[in-house]
């Protein structure tokens, strides 16, 4: 993951393509994140352009006018294609070309849902690894083959290209670009105002043979969770987590998997991570004090792991945002 940009100051312009059938879902997503969601102090600009001459109309059939054209991508400092009408239609070469002049220049470029296609089109995503739709994974595979398709994440990064997953996965998308650039306490915020969650466990492969969990409020293992989140300071493992939960190691993998999509582990890292990353913002404590209550036994391992987590140490993480 890239780094976090240097400074809560700093405006930033963020370019959103819209084209003719358009989901109107799909377009506000970035709309309510970058612009109403965080206002009225909102350190973004965003701007809404088309591919198509106006009137652009969307699928549920209303039309959207005066939009500037794609030369809004020319000063843009994230460009967003929010989806994209037709995976079997080549995406307009006047918008290939602006999406590959604004990452050369060194914009950060994000195709949520099926905007994958449009980056993959553009040659945005070669040798590298992204994701997008699970329904249309299988034909994204196929097409692009020099591109390592992640079909059960919600987003991945790679350098200054950001691809989502399906339709909602686009909100989690949008809110790791927040807390990437602002912080996660700003973040929280943010999906407080959304009445949506901060940080989604697991991935959309449970979406793809399942429907969604019920909620996790009263379950045996929602309970644990809620407790462990309580006591992350202290020292869990698989075996002490199955025996509060009175479950066999075996079964708690099992049904852990899925409810949340991922492993306890998994699971338990990044919960360390949202906490250490939550005491470096907030206050004076020392590295070895945030590992402590974090629960990453020592300051070196919290490093190491934070690292690894969130692309920057936790030193730089804190110089960043903590004033935020």
């Amino acid at each position: 993951m890239s780094s976090p940009a240097a400074g809560p100051a700093l405006r930033r312009r963020v370019a959103v393509v819209a084209f003719e059938g358009i989901s109107p879902f799909h377009l506000s997503v970035p709309c309510v994140v970058f612009g109403e969601g965080l206002a009225p102090d909102s350190p973004f600009d965003l701007v809404v352009c088309s591919v198509d001459p106006a009137p652009v109309r969307t699928s549920a059939g209303f039309a959207l006018t005066a939009l500037p054209s794609l030369r809004a991508l020319q000063k843009a400092d994230v460009v967003i294609v929010p989806s994209w009408r037709d995976v079997n239609e080549r995406p307009p070469e006047a918008l290939l070309r602006a999406l590959r002049a604004a990452h050369a220049r060194g914009a950060l470029i994000v195709g949520l849902c099926l905007g994958s296609h449009v980056l993959a089109e553009a040659g945005l995503l070669a040798g590298g690894r992204a994701t997008t739709h699970w329904e249309y994974a299988p034909l994204f595979a196929q097409r692009f083959t020099d591109v390592k398709v992640e079909a059960d994440v919600l987003y991945v990064q790679e350098g200054r290209v950001l691809t989502s997953a399906g339709t909602a996965a686009g909100l989690d998308a949008c809110l790791h670009l927040v807390r990437q650039q602002l912080g996660g306490e700003r973040a929280n915020q943010l999906a407080r105002r959304l009445v949506i969650p901060p940080h989604r466990e697991g991935g959309q492969s449970q979406y793809i043979q399942q429907p969604l969990p019920k909620a996790r409020t009263g379950t045996r293992l929602g309970r644990l969770m809620d407790e462990v989140r309580a006591r992350l300071h202290e020292s869990h493992s698989l075996d002490s987590l199955a025996h509060e939960a009175g479950l066999s190691r075996r079964t708690l993998t099992r049904q852990f998997k899925a409810l949340t999509g991922t492993s306890v582990q998994v699971w338990l890292l990044a919960e360390r991570v949202q906490l250490a990353q939550r005491l470096l913002e907030r206050g004076p404590l020392s590295i070895e004090r945030v590992a402590e209550q974090a629960g990453f036994g020592s300051a070196e391992s919290f490093r190491l792991q934070f690292r690894q987590s969130v692309g920057v140490s936790p030193s730089q993480w804190r110089k960043t945002f903590a004033a935020v």
